[in-house]
């Protein structure tokens, strides 16, 4: 048995080696730094109705938040279906169940309607109270697992940027939202409140929405999405229902919750200091599911313009789509090989859409030289010159003729009747596939004769309106117009437009039309065109926009960017923020507007409502 004075000096050997180790040399030196804390406790919150189309997209975008799955708890409720919500969610929390701290399922299959609601998106008394009950119940469910917080999301809000969670939570404030972008000036939350509690429009909201300001902002409402931080002593005081006993506003969740935020003396926020995510416009009470279903997708469409697509829940079975070519006999998509991004952006695009296009890959103008301009017999129209920079014709945009120029060749080749041509620079209006398949009806049945009809382009004749076209909706006689992005050829058409022989007198594709249908204001440039008699129309409201304008982040233009079509060496890449052929449309005169079209129903439905 060791002596005891060695087990005492083994002892503080040991010590002074592990104080060594921890950066000391004495015992008395050492130290250990301490763990850090556990990321908060969240409760999520969902509810959902009649969400079976947009859930796969939602809950994608609640997987990926960069928050510890295991420290947020899930409280899920569904009611009044009748789609197949319920089975979604349901399939979805069996998949992701084990990830989370909890789950709190609560799903109602019956009744399917409200007994005083006149459609899935009319909000009634019935409606609204139910929804207050259902939050405050998830309200109540966070305090009583002790969360720090409780998010509350819909069902259609996408949460693009994984981030959404920690960066309100480092806001510090007791009621937070993230400014979600939308296809208008609508968004999650108002800058004025009138003293009846209804929304008011200020001067401040349209430069925080478009970050012209940025920064977390006092407003007196948000909603949609938003976190509310329960380790607030106020917190406690914040109530969904029943309303306050001074509240004598209207019957509306959204405001009940501001008034009660108004009584606790918290003070609501919204951050804009980054893109967060996405949520549709709210449709008219008069719409339909289908409305409905159209216009989230075309808030994913919207997503993708400058963003990646939003992908679908891993947890999930969805099935896929079924393009077609909306009763077209074809669907061409114009695209340069070295734009890929373009091209798969598109192709995602008209696949959401269920459209089903053919690619014609397009000339790249930039990569040809003049013994091949020359051999193809191309010669500029005599006189021509750019209207804004006085140049000549720039390679881009012999490229671009020349795809156009492509397109038509096929369709004359392969006699097709009727044909949708789109670039690959453009975004679509909501309910695109819907309105440019009811105008092909409303053609057929008015027998009208067409051979072009724009479906984008930028009004250059701003003083005078164009003709409506009798008993077709949403359809003028087209006047001088810019861009080919997008329009309907008729084999006719095409035929026109190739017999006029423009190789050998060429000037811009999208200055060429306007020529074609004798509309175009330089009188010297239609002399050199004999039978100018294509019969061209426009659809008003217009069904496809570029994705950028000129100045835009990302703005990139082929045709404007380019090089002098007969000199390599005469560069063309003038200041684009003064060029004025890519800027939105002049500001039409109240004269020149075109307010005698018939409209569809569909106009009003899409109407943004802020």
């Amino acid at each position: 048995m060791k002596p005891r004075w060695l087990w005492l000096g083994s002892l503080l050997w040991l010590a002074a080696w592990r104080a060594r180790r921890a950066g000391a040399y004495f015992p008395e030196e050492r130290w250990v730094p301490e763990s850090p804390l556990r990321p908060p406790r969240v409760l999520l919150a969902l509810l959902a109705r009649n969400a079976a189309h947009s859930l796969p997209a939602t809950l994608g975008c609640i997987e990926r938040l960069r928050h510890p799955k295991d420290r947020i708890a899930l409280w899920v409720a569904t009611d009044h279906n009748v789609d197949n919500t319920t089975a979604v969610l349901r399939e979805w929390l069996m998949n992701v169940q084990g990830m989370y701290h909890s789950v709190e399922w609560r799903p109602m299959e019956q009744p399917r309607f409200y007994p005083d609601e006149e459609g899935p998106k009319h909000w009634s008394n019935a409606r609204y109270e139910h929804v207050m009950k259902l939050r405050q119940a998830a309200l109540q469910s966070a305090r009583d697992i002790w969360a720090d917080y409780v998010l509350f999301v819909d069902a259609d809000n996408l949460l693009t940027n994984p981030d959404t969670l920690s960066l309100l939570i480092a806001e510090n404030k007791t009621v937070v939202a993230p400014m979600l972008d939308s296809r208008a000036a609508y968004s999650n939350f108002w800058c004025g409140m009138t003293s009846q509690g209804y929304y008011k429009r200020t001067p401040a909201y349209i430069p925080i929405r478009k970050r012209d300001r940025q920064g977390c902002f006092e407003v007196p409402m948000v909603h949609s999405t938003f976190l509310i931080d329960l380790r607030k002593e106020a917190s406690q005081n914040l109530v969904f229902y029943p309303p306050h006993p001074d509240y004598t506003w209207a019957f509306d969740d959204i405001i009940v919750f501001a008034f009660a935020c108004r009584q606790a003396e918290v003070q609501m926020y919204v951050c804009n200091k980054e893109v967060y995510g996405f949520l549709p416009v709210p449709l008219r009470s008069h719409s339909t599911l289908r409305d409905e279903v159209e216009s989230f997708m075309h808030t994913q469409l919207e997503v993708m313009v400058k963003n990646p697509p939003v992908e679908p829940s891993r947890y999930l079975s969805v099935p896929p789509k079924v393009p077609d070519k909306m009763g077209f006999d074809e669907v061409f998509m114009i695209n340069l090989k070295r734009r890929a991004d373009r091209r798969e952006r598109m192709l995602q695009t008209l696949y959401e859409q269920e459209i089903d296009c053919k690619i014609l890959e397009a000339v790249d103008g930039k990569a040809m030289n003049s013994s091949q301009v020359e051999a193809m017999g191309i010669k500029m129209l005599p006189g021509y010159k750019d209207p804004y920079h006085g140049r000549p014709l720039t390679k881009g945009e012999l490229g671009c003729f020349l795809s156009h120029y492509k397109v038509w060749q096929e369709i004359v080749e392969r006699s097709l009747e009727k044909s949708v041509v789109f670039e690959d620079d453009l975004r679509f209006e909501i309910f695109f596939k819907r309105r440019i398949m009811n105008l092909m009806y409303d053609l057929e049945e008015e027998g009208l004769d067409w051979d072009l009809i724009y479906i984008g382009r930028k009004r250059m004749q701003v003083e005078h309106p164009e003709k409506a076209v009798p008993h077709v909706r949403n359809l003028v006689e087209a006047d001088y117009s810019y861009w080919t992005l997008g329009y309907i050829i008729s084999l006719q058409g095409a035929k026109k437009l190739l017999e006029a022989k423009p190789l050998s007198k060429m000037l811009p594709v999208d200055e060429f039309l306007p020529v074609m249908f004798d509309k175009h204001p330089v009188s010297e440039y239609m002399e050199h065109f004999d039978n100018r008699n294509l019969l061209a129309f426009s659809v008003e409201p217009l069904l496809v926009y570029p994705t950028h304008y000129t100045g835009d982040d990302g703005y990139i233009s082929d045709t404007e960017t380019s090089v002098v079509w007969d000199n390599e060496n005469v560069k063309t890449d003038w200041d684009r923020a003064k060029s004025q052929k890519m800027k939105e449309q002049q500001e039409l005169s109240n004269e020149a507007r075109n307010t005698d079209v018939l409209q569809s129903p569909l106009d009003s439905t899409a109407r943004d409502e802020l």
